[in-house]
């Protein structure tokens, strides 16, 4: 069956009123707000290259709509036993504690209260696990049974799509790439939605024909609830498909967003707009025909909605050049840019030009809250044109209760007013969190590409104030913020073009980590692991410790060397890392097996950390950080504010 054509695609609309957005009812809202109440106030800085133009008044936050999760049991074997672990809920009461049950039969002799996890010394790999909470004394229910990772890991079937070969003859098969999570049925357990890349994808700057990019959604026994095709007026590379998995509408199953074109194949069958059109040139650009954002059912993989994409691609060469590298960079994210419910963010252009379009998904139909546009009468002139990544960030950095996007260089305000912005320019990396647990806020570092500008900076996330800079003079294509050495309080930086790691506070540590990529929580503290390719690894000032080394695995985006996802998606608040099968049939999840002492709210349910599990798959892959510090000498974690559809 086909689609009718939707509208044709017309200059960029004026954005759509918005709606009104109630929170849930009074009946299914749980009673755990709190008061955020932060003045805000935004100090212009002389000298600094810093602009601001915008500031929010304090509003009391209200909860945030969640995942309705189950317990996320999970079974890690080793040699001496296996460890289990389960998510401590943000809607579980402080004081819970858990039991653990083999078969029916309590494993601990005491209700577990310190932590999430529980080493089961000499059990064997398919022992059979539950857990029980305990609440006021009160035990309750039986949880879900624990997945099973008998070899320290657990694969997940997956089938690559058929290759083919492309108008000029070259043929391509499929590898496995980049992975997001949601549970698309809304039975409480995370699903799996995989892009499929043909093996001739390009970057943008590259020319040449891509086979289709094909998107699966695999539940954790293997089963496939569906697969959509992207068609071949969207080409296969990194900036091309960044997908968003979320419950926007917030009834209980997450839906799955995307650019789509002509072409596109939804998970039933259904073409979105026409079938037969070919909009390719002969580089393999996709330069004309119609642009369109779809939100497809998470469970079925049905198009529910489809509208025209913005910003349209207009003039190619109006994006900063004419043959299609510009024009096509789009990123992607999600926000609670009204404090409580879940915003879709889609944009193109970071070079030149940079749009920013924010959607709301309710009753069935995108309504469209703001467009941001850098060449806007409001927005020109003002230092926001240029300052994008190769990512985004989603936090809440003024503390209203409501997100903001961090676009790399300059910010935009939760009601698409520009923020602030560095004039720093472009770069490939950026993180945010509270990196520097000493002062109020968060924090943001990122690198520079421009070499006339400082190599890295530190930035109060708030107002773009920078606190500390690297000299400039070099291209710097990689950089990472974290706790990874429990020497220096606060998180450590490092990156590419620089010589040393350097403290929350910029002063030189030393000897630099051995890769510069991705982290992770994967052993019993809460300082932060190296992950980088296949393996993970322990900084040390005189040498890094081994901790995994992951076989018959590969990373994905060449020298990105990206795992298909690293989060806190099982068990505990540490994180699982998931890898494709050298042979691209299983997505292979490891899971730490080292018992931790620590007790901290899964991290999905720490809307900071949880928006940056969606956004992670956006173009250059970048490691999630939450609201709060973990690490060395951290404070007690704080609880959510959360509610569950």
């Amino acid at each position: 069956m086909q689609h009718p054509h939707p509208h044709s695609p017309t200059p960029e609309p004026a954005p759509a009123p918005a709606q009104n957005r109630p929170g849930p009812p009074a009946h299914r809202r749980r009673r755990r707000t709190a008061v955020l109440a932060a003045s805000v106030a935004v100090t212009a800085l002389v000298g600094a290259g810093l602009t601001t133009l915008a500031t929010d008044s304090a509003e009391a936050a209200t909860a945030r709509q969640v995942e309705r999760l189950d317990r996320g049991v999970v079974s890690v074997h080793t040699d001496s036993g296996n460890l289990v672990s389960w998510r401590w809920l943000g809607t579980d009461p402080n004081d819970v504690s858990f039991n653990v049950y083999r078969a029916g039969t309590k494993v601990n002799s005491t209700p577990v209260s310190g932590s999430t996890n529980f080493f089961h010394s000499g059990a064997p790999a398919q022992a059979d696990y539950t857990v029980r909470a305990v609440v006021g004394g009160a035990e309750q229910a039986d949880s879900v049974h624990a997945v099973q990772l008998r070899t320290g890991y657990k694969d997940v079937p997956i089938t690559p799509p058929a290759g083919g070969t492309t108008p000029d003859g070259v043929a391509y098969t499929y590898e496995a790439n980049d992975v997001s999570v949601g549970d698309l049925d809304g039975d409480g357990a995370l699903e799996f939605v995989l892009k499929w890349y043909p093996t001739n994808a390009k970057d943008n700057s590259q020319s040449g024909y891509t086979g289709n990019t094909v998107v699966d959604a695999v539940k954790l026994d293997g089963t496939r609830l569906w697969r959509v095709d992207l068609g071949r007026n969207i080409r296969s590379g990194a900036h091309y498909t960044q997908f968003q998995v979320y419950d926007y509408d917030g009834d209980g199953k997450a839906e799955v967003a995307m650019k789509t074109a002509d072409g596109t194949r939804d998970g039933t069958g259904a073409v979105i707009g026409s079938s037969s059109a070919d909009h390719r040139n002969s580089s393999g650009y996709v330069l004309a025909g119609p642009e369109f954002l779809t939100m497809f059912n998470g469970q079925t993989g049905k198009a529910m909605g489809t509208v025209d994409y913005v910003p349209a691609r207009g003039t190619v060469s109006s994006w900063g050049d004419s043959y299609g590298n510009r024009v096509d960079r789009f990123l992607a994210g999600t926000a609670y840019l009204d404090g409580t419910r879940p915003s879709l963010v889609m944009a193109r252009g970071y070079y030149t030009r940079t749009v920013i379009a924010a959607w709301d998904w309710r009753n069935g139909a995108f309504t469209r809250r703001w467009t941001f546009d850098t060449s806007s009468s409001t927005n020109s002139g003002k230092g926001y044109d240029g300052q994008g990544n190769h990512s985004l960030s989603v936090a809440d950095v003024d503390a209203d209760g409501k997100d903001e996007i961090v676009y790399g260089a300059m910010t935009v305000d939760d009601n698409g007013n520009g923020l602030w912005t560095t004039k720093l320019g472009h770069g490939d990396a950026g993180h945010l969190g509270d990196l520097v647990p000493s002062r109020a806020g968060l924090e943001y570092f990122k690198v520079s590409e421009d070499t006339s500008k400082p190599g890295s900076w530190m930035a109060d996330a708030r107002t773009g104030q920078i606190l500390w800079q690297t000299a400039s003079g070099a291209d710097n294509g990689r950089g990472v913020a974290a706790d990874i050495y429990a020497g220096s309080a606060g998180a450590e930086a490092w990156s590419a073009s620089d010589t040393t790691l350097r403290s929350a506070t910029g002063a030189s540590l030393g000897r630099e980590p051995s890769s510069i990529n991705f982290v992770t929580w994967w052993d019993g503290d809460p300082v932060r692991e190296l992950l980088d390719g296949t393996r993970i690894d322990k900084y040390g000032t005189s040498g890094d410790t081994r901790l995994l080394t992951a076989s018959g695995v590969h990373s994905n985006n060449g020298t990105k060397s990206t795992p298909s996802l690293s989060g806190d998606i099982l068990g505990d608040w540490r994180e699982e890392v998931v890898w494709p099968t050298s042979n691209n049939t299983a997505l292979r999840i490891y899971s730490t097996p080292v018992e931790t002492g620590t007790k901290i709210t899964t991290l999905l349910h720490d809307t900071q950390y949880r928006t940056a599990l969606a956004w992670q798959n956006t173009a250059y892959n970048q490691p999630p950080h939450p609201s709060f510090f973990i690490g060395n000498g951290m404070a007690t974690a704080p609880r959510p504010t959360v509610y569950t559809p």
